[in-house]
């Protein structure tokens, strides 16, 4: 028999859960609130921790709104899981997750996090979005827990651009794998990228323009129309992006993000920068018209590509392809700055070492996962760099993550 019982919340975990006590465990409450009581049912139990299903909330938080999408909740679409929570609120937690995160698993425990910049628009955001089908080849977006499909007829994150175009396609395909939407929100261009089980020719009418690409299994991507990239325009400069490349789901989001890594560095004309996983070089380009020389360093061949292509004409631009921890060791030249922009995962011990080895003047760190961003400010520290700041970003209003830009001043 399941165990149920009411539990008083105090905290928001990392992962988008509140959390409270119960019989000497920390029990996990998606779609709660701190401040809440609630009744929950244990649905998965550890020694030290559980985690709960939410039957009924007993007494709601001050913070509690109404979701307006009918997709939000458990057992439904698992893309979102703030829509609960007044926007407010929703940025307050993330900031209060990343102090927590940097006490807990940095030892920071007087880190200098600042207010966090909130998104002007918390709905109509993203620019790229991904698709799974049903067994009918209904488009859907998975739960949260499971590899379910729920399919939907409208997300209220995406951008207009993407929503009229998954509208405009309004197919119901079960050969179709998986269905990429991409916008740039500035540009207007836009993407449609089709993963198929196996392939097959098909045709595709649609009443704007945009680009259509099939991606097949090893990567390479085949044109149906339009092009195999997209543009978007980022504080004055356009990026070309190709289907399989990375970038920033927020572009309003991107603007600020460029914005704080300037000022962080305060670049002068004679600095290199090193931009270590550059991608197709959101940050390093915006910079290099401040230094002396740019480093790029991207193991991905088609960002890499885009990197050069976006790079075209700066002489005094490099890019160096390879992964970082291949690639650190052959640097012999001194590095003034340096741009970490690292997979969720984070950059990782050894590759904090081999930073270390150079011996940047300042580092500018990218995160978008608090507890990596964490990691690796710790080894930051313990090789000699001091964490002056750093400032969240709401890139991802509705849903847990938080993006941070981090800076580290080298101690003499």
């Amino acid at each position: 028999m399941s165990q149920t019982f009411e539990l008083e919340l105090t905290a928001m975990a990392h992962g988008g859960s509140a959390l409270g006590r119960h019989e000497g465990r920390v029990i996990f409450v998606p779609y709660t609130i701190p401040g809440e009581t609630v009744r929950v049912e244990m649905v998965e139990a550890r020694t030290r921790w559980g985690r709960g299903h939410l039957l009924e909330v007993l007494v709601p938080s001050p913070h509690r709104v109404e979701p307006p999408c009918p997709y939000f909740g458990p057992g439904k679409c698992g893309g979102c899981h703030f829509q609960q929570i007044d926007y407010e609120a929703q940025a307050e937690y993330k900031r209060e997750v990343v102090i927590d995160q940097l006490a807990r698993l940095g030892g920071l425990h007087d880190a200098n996090v600042q207010e966090i910049i909130g998104a002007a628009e918390p709905w109509a955001y993203r620019n790229h979005a991904q698709f799974s089908t049903t067994p009918e080849g209904q488009l859907g977006f998975l739960t949260a827990d499971t590899h379910h499909v729920v399919p939907v007829e409208e997300c209220l994150i995406l951008d207009p651009l993407l929503d009229e175009l998954r509208a405009a396609l309004d197919m119901e395909w079960p050969q179709l794998h998986r269905l990429s939407l991409r916008c740039g929100s500035a540009t207007g261009d836009r993407m449609a990228i089709f993963e198929l089980n196996e392939y097959e020719d098909f045709d595709i009418e649609v009443d704007f323009p945009v680009s259509c690409v099939i991606l097949l299994a090893d990567g390479e991507a085949v044109v149906l129309m339009g092009n195999a990239y997209l543009e978007e325009q980022v504080a004055g400069r356009n990026y070309r992006i190709s289907a399989n490349s990375f970038f920033q789901v927020n572009t309003a989001g991107a603007e600020a993000l460029v914005a704080l890594v300037h000022e962080s560095l305060a670049p002068t004309s004679s600095d290199t920068l090193l931009d270590l996983y550059c991608g197709v070089g959101l940050f390093g380009l915006s910079l290099a018209d401040q230094v002396g020389r740019v480093l790029g360093v991207e193991a991905d061949p088609s960002a890499a590509a885009d990197f050069r292509h976006n790079a075209r004409g700066m002489d005094h631009v490099e890019l160096i392809e390879g992964k970082a921890q291949s690639v650190l060791p052959r640097i012999k030249e001194p590095v003034d700055l340096l741009l970490l922009d690292p997979p969720r995962s984070g950059a990782g011990q050894g590759i904090i070492d081999q930073i270390a080895h150079l011996k940047p003047r300042r580092i500018a760190s990218v995160s978008c996962d608090p507890a990596t961003l964490a990691r690796d400010a710790r080894h930051l520290a313990e090789s000699g760099f001091l964490l002056q700041e750093v400032q969240p970003v709401d890139l991802f209003p509705q849903t847990y993550h938080v993006e941070a830009v981090a800076l580290f001043a080298r101690q003499e």
